[in-house]
């Protein structure tokens, strides 16, 4: 069979398993079996092999760790600690307190690593708060719903260590080339606060009474429990003292502790915390593993290497591609998760990255950032999900209220494709040392 029928057959295969509701990681792995089938007599000695490389990793260790420690803090009073730690400090700027919004979502984002627990979190603690005060609805609810894409693009972060374990690159640099993106996506959204306050002053609640400094450093005493935790974290991977899944462990035994000190920790919410993170940790980590064997599978059909060479033929140029690329993703985000998104299409699309020149580190944070997009992009976007749970409205209610933070994230890619070093300059010289 030619290689574009196997390519045809395996991609029609693999569409009615997931529409037949099969789970993705199964279905990777039978369309894997099936694409082996066809140039090797034993495709059950691949499987085996993929399965035990892609679960056996101890750099995937991080996964469960920094998963946990999300849990912790999503269950415990710590998160509600963090907006109101941050409300004194913009309650003069435009837009006021929807600027806690963006701040508590790149903060907590920072120490979860998850989009729809950052959304979720913020969002329980941040939109009655707004509501009751008169802010606008549509504008709380569009910026809870993309800074809470904050959590997958702040190192440390779930999506990030998916890719680099996918890619095979150092998940640290990931984690540090996330960090000046993720600044520029908290700039934007504010700015784009800040002048729609400006042009709709009657849409804000009357200014409120000013607080003297001491009043506002005491109310921020609540942010030192996740200050401490985020140096910890991220701080000791920074410096070199620590690989990320020994940062993951410290931030659980941080996490844990935190919880324990502010007594926040109850036996109920230690379990809660556990379980949820196992069942999470299992689903991400089986779609992995079936993600390898297809990997492996490709590789042996020889599919990747051919479409990389096709794209090159074509002559579209490293932009081009990078375009066709930004169109596939935001296409897939309309049906797929961002995990999936990237387990998918990664043992494809990185040949023909590596084949136009691209950094492999520059094009994970290219990726988070259109699995950033994907999320608030319907039908499947998670962060829509979540905001139409939490508010009841309709989700294309509160896709049109994400439409500008949105153009924000669309803005932030161009600037990266552009400016490339926006995303290697710091792990250059961090870990250039």
């Amino acid at each position: 069979m030619e290689l574009l029928e196997l390519s045809g057959l395996l991609l029609l295969l693999l569409g009615l398993l997931l529409a037949g509701g099969l789970w993705i990681g199964m279905s990777l792995a039978l369309v894997g079996f099936v694409a082996v089938s066809f140039v090797h007599p034993q495709p059950g000695t691949y499987l085996a092999s993929a399965f035990w490389e892609a679960t056996g990793s101890w750099t995937l260790a991080a996964l469960p760790m920094f998963v946990w420690m999300g849990e912790i803090l999503f269950r415990t009073k710590l998160s509600e600690e963090l907006f109101n730690g941050l409300a004194p400090w913009v309650r003069r700027i435009p837009g006021r307190l929807l600027h806690v919004n963006i701040l508590a979502c790149g903060i907590f984002g920072s120490v979860s690593g998850s989009s729809a627990a950052t959304c979720a979190t913020v969002s329980k603690i941040a939109l009655p708060e707004l509501k009751r005060r008169g802010y606008d609805e549509d504008v709380a609810i569009g910026s809870l719903a993309t800074s809470g894409t904050l959590g997958i693009m702040i190192p440390p972060s779930i999506i990030m260590v998916v890719y680099a374990v996918a890619a095979e690159v150092s998940i640290v640099r990931v984690f540090i080339a996330g960090c000046i993106p993720g600044l520029i996506v908290m700039v934007l959204f504010s700015l784009y606060i800040a002048v729609w306050a400006l042009l709709n002053p009657k849409k804000q609640p009357p200014m409120e009474p000013r607080m003297s400094f001491t009043e506002k450093m005491r109310e921020s005493a609540q942010l030192i429990p996740c200050g401490i935790l985020i140096v910890g974290v991220i701080g000791t991977m920074f410096v070199g003292w620590a690989t990320a899944t020994e940062a993951a462990a410290f931030g659980v035994l941080g996490s844990l502790l935190l919880a324990a000190v502010t007594r926040c920790l109850t036996w109920e919410s230690f379990r809660d915390s556990l379980t949820g993170a196992t069942r999470l940790s299992c689903m991400i980590m089986f779609i992995l593993a079936g993600a390898a064997y297809l990997t492996k599978a490709m590789a042996l059909t020889g599919i990747p290497a051919a479409l990389a060479a096709a794209v090159a033929g074509l002559g579209l140029g490293p932009y081009g591609i990078i375009a066709m690329l930004t169109v596939v993703y935001v296409l897939l985000g309309t049906a797929l998760d961002g995990t999936s998104m990237i387990v998918l299409t990664t043992s494809i699309v990185v040949p023909m990255i590596q084949q136009a020149g691209f950094d492999l580190v520059w094009f994970g944070i290219f990726i988070v950032l259109l699995v950033e997009i994907a999320e608030i992009t319907p039908p499947v976007g998670f962060n829509l999900f979540v905001m139409q749970t939490m508010t009841g409205r309709e989700q294309t209610a509160v896709a049109k209220a994400s439409l500008p933070f949105f153009l924000m994230l669309v803005v932030t890619v161009a600037i990266i494709t552009i400016w490339p070093a926006t995303v290697t300059w710091l792990p250059d010289v961090l870990l250039s040392r």
